[in-house]
């Protein structure tokens, strides 16, 4: 493996760590920095595998709350409700994700300027969203009911098309359904571990006969500095989203569709 490899699995590992936890779609940042890097690996597994490192960084920063819950599963029906509630919400994405995971990764994976326009419709619908006069019913993650749970978790299942944003998707199906920002933010962080942690089994296992060392090293870079930048964003989002709200990540992500268009256009 050269040194411009390597480079690129740092670069592009940072850029998941930082992308992963906000509303601007990783996978589309990976799939658009990697197209112009001249990155390539297998099966297009490079980019849902270094997860791992984000699936690590957001375990760390809520070890404590999630050793908690687990204390506290046998003798608390809040707690039973809520893990339901994140089990609920995760269940339409790992059945689609099964059945459509070729579709995925060697068809909407592979249509870069398709990423790029869902990227801005997305940034539009962010911003329409954020400035709509809104009011919430739901302020703690804890009190979500069941029912919320499942169709913000249908909503999480349009983070399937590249360019989405599953944080994005899972937000902003909360606010319209009633959550306050910050909760929305927060339950998308819950329901982040296990969506992302099925993602990178379910690749793991269909891709690993794939993966040489070469490949396994650029992984290993890009998940350790997922991992560094992830535990920085989740330590400080919940409190900018309740300060400045979405609209910053909806520009962004218009920003980035627009420059991603342009380049498509002229290289």
């Amino acid at each position: 493996m050269d040194g411009t490899t390597l480079v690129g699995a740092a670069l592009l590992g940072l850029l998941e760590g930082l992308t992963e936890f906000i509303p601007v779609s990783s996978t589309a940042h990976l799939l658009l920095a990697g197209h112009f890097l001249g990155f390539n690996s297998p099966g297009n597994s490079f980019e849902v595998l270094i997860q791992l490192g984000a699936i690590l960084a957001i375990l760390s920063v809520y070890f404590a709350r999630l050793w908690k819950l687990a204390m506290d599963l046998p003798t608390s029906a809040e707690a039973r409700r809520f893990v339901g509630a994140i089990l609920l919400a995760f269940l339409p994405a790992a059945v689609i994700g099964v059945m459509a995971h070729g579709f995925i990764k060697t068809v909407l994976f592979e249509s870069t300027a398709l990423i790029c326009w869902v990227l801005i419709g997305g940034g539009i619908v962010l911003l329409i969203i954020d400035r709509m006069p809104l009011r919430p019913k739901y302020t703690n993650v804890m009190d979500y009911p069941l029912s919320l749970a499942f169709k913000i978790g249908l909503v999480q299942c349009l983070a399937m098309i590249p360019g989405t944003s599953r944080s994005g998707a899972t937000i902003a199906g909360a606010l319209l359904l009633g959550a306050d920002k910050r909760s929305a933010a927060e339950f998308s962080f819950f329901l982040a571990m296990p969506t992302m942690a099925g993602a990178f089994a379910y690749d793991l296992y269909k891709n690993y006969d794939k993966l040489g060392m070469d490949d396994v090293t650029a992984i290993i870079i890009g998940f350790v500095m997922a991992f560094i930048a992830g535990v920085i964003v989740v330590r400080s989002l919940l409190d900018f989203v309740s300060k400045h709200g979405f609209a910053p990540f909806a520009w962004w992500r218009i920003a980035v569709g627009t420059l991603g268009l342009i380049g498509l256009w002229l290289f």
